[in-house]
């Protein structure tokens, strides 16, 4: 039986890549294969090789640019880990929907606390909260190492927890 892989959700922001470098180094620590995920419509697809105005091309030809692109946003970071088998899955869909399809055979997914779609207010995107509550294995959320995450506070998260007593 082959191994249950570390399922990465990646869509090319800089969440994604931490996302990726995460899922990796866990993959390498734990002797598992990864998938890179990337799900997609034709709105946020990369226009096909096979484009003509006027001809839309299939679908199968906006995968197969998907998954070019992908491979080509993540070649330097998966070089970085040269003992971890990697495979790459595009399907076509919502992220949120298509992460947790990825989950039902996965040891445990890793995304990104926000992606490309993502508001710079929110503590967790609507994909990554899509995953966490959904997913049929473990997930793990990924934080970058620079840069805020957290939406300016106008009151301070003790107060909030536990009010000034009078």
């Amino acid at each position: 039986m082959e191994e249950a892989p570390i399922v990465i959700g990646f869509d090319g922001s800089d969440f994604a890549g931490e996302a990726l470098r995460k899922g990796l180094w866990l993959a390498q620590k734990i002797g598992a294969p990864a998938q890179v995920v990337r799900a997609w419509t034709i709105s946020n697809a990369p226009r096909p090789k096979t484009w003509e105005p006027g001809y839309v091309p299939p679908v199968e030809d906006f995968a197969e640019a998907v998954l070019e692109q992908v491979k080509a946003e993540t070649a330097a970071v998966v070089a970085e880990f040269p003992g971890v088998t990697v495979s790459y899955s595009a399907p076509h869909g919502a992220a949120g929907r298509e992460l947790i399809r990825a989950s039902e055979g996965a040891r445990v997914v890793v995304v990104g606390t926000r992606g490309l779609g993502g508001f710079s207010g929110l503590l967790l995107g609507s994909v990554s909260d899509q995953v966490v509550e959904h997913a049929q294995c473990d997930v793990l959320v990924t934080r970058r190492k620079s840069g805020d995450q957290a939406p300016p506070r106008t009151l301070k998260l003790d107060q909030l927890i536990a009010p000034d007593q009078p």
